[in-house]
Order: structure tokens, then C-alpha cells, then sequence
């Protein structure tokens, strides 16, 4: 199976398991499994570490993260897979990062592989769960807490199914209800045994239309709220490198008209699209299909006067109201942000609140409900 290779800065811990087990190394992946009280990461968080002792990812606030590459090690050399337990009382919180006290569970299984036949995890899977991520498929890697089984759901128009090895029905069914809502944790099948879904949905990504100033500040910003930031502008002259260091020409930093790009890319729930051209050439089309796809957010910079104008042009286009109220125009929350900086901070504050269905979220036309 050919995996396509993701921009450098959307590699997960995942992929990088996957680049080293066909390089010929050993493997190991380490995945929270179970959490109570407090714990700095959740649920499905999980670390790859080799048997040079190289690491991406983490599975804690760095207070179990030696121990468990240790464990890592063993499992590599031949020693069964494992589920870590990790108890931390309240009164070494603080020095361990789990600020109130609490319980980790972390599963570490070897990759199997030639370079480690031992591996409970099958180095296919681990192909086939990676593809699913690059092509941004929405997926639910599920697997005994023992090792001995595993199984990929991956989520289709007609509902779930079940793509590699195999699991009960129920547990196909609870992976497809945690494609919902995203979240890691146990099930139990009908015979009362233990599966850990972990749903693998595609990343979080905002395409902003239009390589303006505004554009270098809020690409910036997203990277850091972990939004994995798509320029697109076929001025070729503003969607340079020079000006948006970190973006890759033809990946992250694209110069067809929008629509073509957002065609080609495929928008999904996990997508937010925000257009700051301030030119109905290029806003117009990016909001008709915007407004076709199920994008998460929609912003449209510019004046009330601006906004009028353009949702008259789409409700010519046959567009009803309640499509249109999807597009949060002007752009941004009321933050009385001036300057090319605040305005992006704005418009990736209205981001997430509106992913994260806060009150501010209901904020619209720069005015409180």
C-alpha cells in the first residue's frame, strides 16, 4: 500500500513509527489507555520510540515518559506487550505534572515487523492506519489491552466498517459513536472483555483564502492552537515562501483559484475556511464552496457594508438564510482588535470558539447576544 507522505510539520508520532519500522528498526508505541483524575494528557495520547532511543510524541507531562521507554526497550528485545500502570498520590503531584493527584494506564506494544518479530502490533495495520490519517479518512484503531487484537474502523457515508482484522459488532458500533465525539476509552464486547477505541479523526486544518497580511499573522497563530494552517491565493506574487516561512509550495502554500483548491483538497468536518481577500473574484467562489461542504467554520473578512453585499450575491445564487447564517461575517470576535496581529488573534479566537461550542461562539455581526 503506498502511503502519501504529509508536510513535514503534520507528522504525527504514528508516521514516524511507521518512517523508522521501514527503515528497518525496531519499534515500539505507547498509547494512554486509561486516565482518572488528573492527568496532563488524554486518552489515546500516545509516544513512538525506537530502539535507538529516539521519540516523538508523549503520553504524559514528562513524569513517566523514562519509565516507559525503558519498558519500551524490553518489549522490543522480546518481552510480551504490556499495559503500565502509573499511580501518583497528591502529595507528589506536583513533581510528577499531575497536578491533582491520579492514575495513567499506557499500553506498549512492539511493532511487528523484521526487526522485531516478536511485535504484537502488525506492521500492516500501522501502514493502513497511517494512510487513513494522511487522506484524512476518519478511522478507530481498536485493540485488546493484551495485544492479541486488533482491528481498523473506518467511518463511511453508509456508517462504519470494519477495514483491518476483526472485532465484535458492539465494538464496531461503540467505535463509530466515538467517531463522533473524538474521545479514546474502553468498551466492553458481549462476552464482558476489554477493547480500548482509539478514534483517529483527521486533524484540525484552516484554509485561509487570500495571502494577505493578515494571513501571515493568523498562519502563524493556528500552528500554535495546533490548526494546521492552508494558504491559498493565486497571486502568486503574495504566496511566496518569503513571506509565509514554514509553508510548502503545493502542499500548505497553494496559488490555484480557491474553489479548484478547496475541490482538490477536500473540505471536511475537521476544516475550518476563513477568506480575507476582500475581492469578490476570489471571495465569492471560496463562500460558494465553503457553503457546500461541511466546514466547521466559515469567516469572511470585511465591512457590514462588504458583508451585505456578498450575502445578497449568494442569495442570488439560490442560497437559503439558514445556509447563509453558516458565514460569520465580519470576521472575528469584537475584541477591538487594530492591526494585522489582533485582527488574527480575533478571527482564531471566533475559530475556536466556535469548535469548541462556547458561549462567545453565538457572537455574531461583532455584537453579544
Amino acid at each position: 500500500m503506498t502511503v502519501p507522505a504529509p508536510p513535514p510539520q503534520l507528522l504525527t508520532p504514528l508516521d514516524h513509527a511507521l518512517a523508522w519500522a521501514r527503515a528497518g528498526e525496531p519499534v515500539a508505541l505507547a498509547t494512554v489507555t486509561g486516565t482518572w483524575g488528573s492527568s496532563p494528557r488524554p486518552a489515546g495520547s500516545c509516544m513512538a520510540i525506537n530502539a535507538r532511543g529516539a521519540v516523538e510524541g508523549s503520553v504524559s507531562g514528562g513524569c513517566v515518559e523514562t519509565d516507559v521507554m525503558t519498558h519500551a526497550q524490553d518489549i522490543m528485545a522480546g518481552s510480551p506487550a504490556q499495559t503500565l500502570e502509573y499511580g501518583v498520590s497528591s502529595a507528589r503531584a506536583w513533581e510528577v505534572g499531575l497536578a491533582c493527584g491520579g492514575r495513567l494506564d499506557v499500553q506498549v506494544e512492539a511493532i511487528n515487523s523484521p526487526a522485531c518479530p516478536t511485535g504484537t502490533f502488525p506492521l500492516a495495520l500501522l501502514e493502513q492506519v497511517c494512510a487513513c490519517m494522511a487522506n484524512r479518512q476518519a478511522a478507530a484503531l481498536v485493540r485488546l489491552h493484551n495485544g492479541a487484537q486488533h482491528a481498523l474502523v473506518v467511518q463511511t457515508e453508509q456508517g462504519s466498517t470494519v477495514q483491518f482484522g476483526t472485532c465484535p459488532p458492539e465494538i464496531c458500533n461503540a467505535a463509530h459513536a466515538r467517531l463522533q465525539h473524538g474521545r479514546s476509552g474502553a468498551e466492553a464486547d458481549a462476552t464482558g472483555q476489554e477493547w480500548f477505541v482509539q478514534p483517529l479523526v483527521p486533524a484540525p486544518r484552516l484554509l485561509i483564502v487570500g495571502a494577505v497580511h493578515i494571513a501571515q499573522s493568523l498562519a502563524r497563530m493556528a500552528s500554535m492552537v495546533g490548526l494546521a494552517p492552508i494558504v491559498i491565493d493565486p497571486r502568486s506574487a503574495l504566496a511566496t515562501v518569503q513571506r509565509f516561512p514554514g509553508l510548502v509550495p503545493g502542499q500548505t502554500l497553494l496559488t490555484e483559484w480557491p474553489d479548484e483548491a478547496m475541490q482538490a483538497l477536500g473540505v471536511d468536518p475537521m476544516t475550518a475556511i476563513a477568506t480575507l481577500t476582500h475581492d469578490a473574484k476570489l471571495d465569492d467562489p471560496t463562500l460558494e464552496e465553503a457553503l457546500r461542504s461541511p466546514a466547521f467554520y466559515i469567516g469572511a473578512l470585511g465591512s457590514r457594508k462588504t458583508q451585505a453585499s456578498r450575502m445578497e450575491r449568494l442569495r442570488t445564487l439560490g442560497f437559503a438564510e439558514a445556509e447563509l447564517a453558516r458565514i460569520r461575517g465580519p470576521i472575528g470576535l469584537a475584541i477591538g482588535a487594530v492591526g494585522a496581529e489582533e485582527i488574527a488573534l480575533s478571527i482564531l479566537a471566533d475559530i475556536v470558539a466556535v469548535r469548541r461550542q462556547a458561549p462567545l461562539a453565538r457572537a455574531r455581526g461583532w455584537q453579544y447576544p
